[in-house]
């Protein structure tokens, strides 16, 4: 059995027209030819379709089956996984024995062949073809082409961001150099193109997109935590300038070098007010949302008591290092913050469980 396999690895196929995938068969093919040319006629992948379909009929043999596969759209991975399910599919409706049948894959690029390994590890691959469609000569093709790559924002955004950068550095350094800054100004520059580049290899430009959107669902949605996350966030910039000091104050008061313990203890004393207090904020904008949107538990109760003890143990902590606190103290401080959560946890979950009994005696 010959296979002639032709692949989408975007899914262009089921995505424009709505049919669904693997196509088998001539028939379903063309259908497939036919109805992606009239939805996307400048879709390379029609191409594909019918060079499958003309390699098919070149061959002319009854053993020949010709069949077209399609991935996902986005991650290339994943599409290859697809792809590797239907052609396992396509092999599941022959009868003849797998080591029988061998495959012509027909391609429109290399992001497609990135496939074939995973065709490979599933049937015999005897050829491959890629479809290169043969486009007219001269100016208005060539402005034609220019102006489909700059229409796609991906590409856009990948070609003439950096290249307006690196054309930029010339008339700068030209500028700079009546004012004697050559050097400045191309760090400057130099440091713009790396952190775009460094902004599209981690795709920050989504995280910020997916950042935005969740702000402004959190907006409209009548969120708490979105004021106590601000909140928090002016107590923790406080918090820094006092522990930074709290750290001059105690650099003042000692004649002799500061040791790393003492310098620590120093930051987490002049912070740990401020630290808590933005802890305890946030936790109480969790427990009032959970609440408002239905999802509150007792024990989410617990987090403020959390923030406390934890809070009580580091300033005993830091204190006794600063030789604030004797011995005494800092016992007695750990004792309390441990006793403090461990009260509260038996207590929320007395509650939640007594709750939950007498809830279940009413229903039933």
């Amino acid at each position: 059995m010959q296979l002639v396999l032709c692949v989408d690895l975007d899914d262009d196929i089921g995505r424009k027209t709505g049919l669904e995938t693997p196509l088998v068969g001539r028939d379903a093919v063309e259908m497939g030819a036919v109805s992606l040319a009239t939805t996307d006629p400048e879709d390379s992948d029609v191409n594909v379709l019918f060079k499958g379909l003309q390699i098919a009929a070149e061959l002319d043999d009854e053993q020949v089956m010709v069949v077209a596969v399609t991935g996902e759209s986005g991650r290339d991975s994943t599409a290859a996984r697809t792809i590797g399910r239907e052609v396992d599919d396509i092999l599941g409706r022959i009868d003849n024995d797998p080591a029988d049948v061998s495959a012509i894959v027909v391609t429109d690029g290399a992001q497609d062949e990135s496939v074939i390994p995973v065709i490979r590890s599933r049937v015999r691959i005897d050829s491959v073809h890629r479809v290169v469609v043969r486009q007219a000569e001269g100016l208005e093709s060539t402005y034609y082409t220019i102006k489909q790559v700059l229409n796609d924002p991906e590409t856009r955004g990948t070609i003439l961001i950096p290249l307006g950068i690196l054309l930029l550095i010339y008339p700068l350094a030209v500028i700079a150099s009546q004012y004697d800054l050559p050097g400045a100004v191309i760090g400057t520059t130099s440091a713009l193109l790396g952190l775009y580049l460094i902004a599209r290899g981690l795709d920050l430009g989504s995280q910020a997109r997916s950042t935005l959107n969740s702000l402004t669902q959190s907006l409209y949605s009548g969120r708490v935590t979105l004021i106590t996350y601000i909140a928090a966030l002016g107590l923790l910039l406080v918090a820094g300038i006092s522990a930074m000091g709290q750290l001059d104050a105690t650099r003042a008061a000692s004649a002799d070098e500061l040791e790393p313990l003492v310098i620590l203890a120093a930051l987490v004393d002049g912070a740990l007010i401020w630290i808590a207090a933005a802890g305890i904020t946030t936790s109480l904008g969790q427990i009032t949302d959970s609440y408002l949107h239905g999802r509150f538990q007792l024990r989410y109760l617990n987090a403020p008591f959390y923030v406390v003890a934890i809070a009580a143990v580091l300033h005993g902590l830091s204190a006794y290092v600063l030789g604030d606190a004797t011995l005494s103290y800092l016992a007695a401080v750990l004792a309390a913050g441990t006793i403090l959560g461990l009260a509260s946890t038996l207590a929320f979950a007395v509650a939640e469980a007594r709750h939950d009994r007498h809830r279940t005696v009413a229903e039933g």
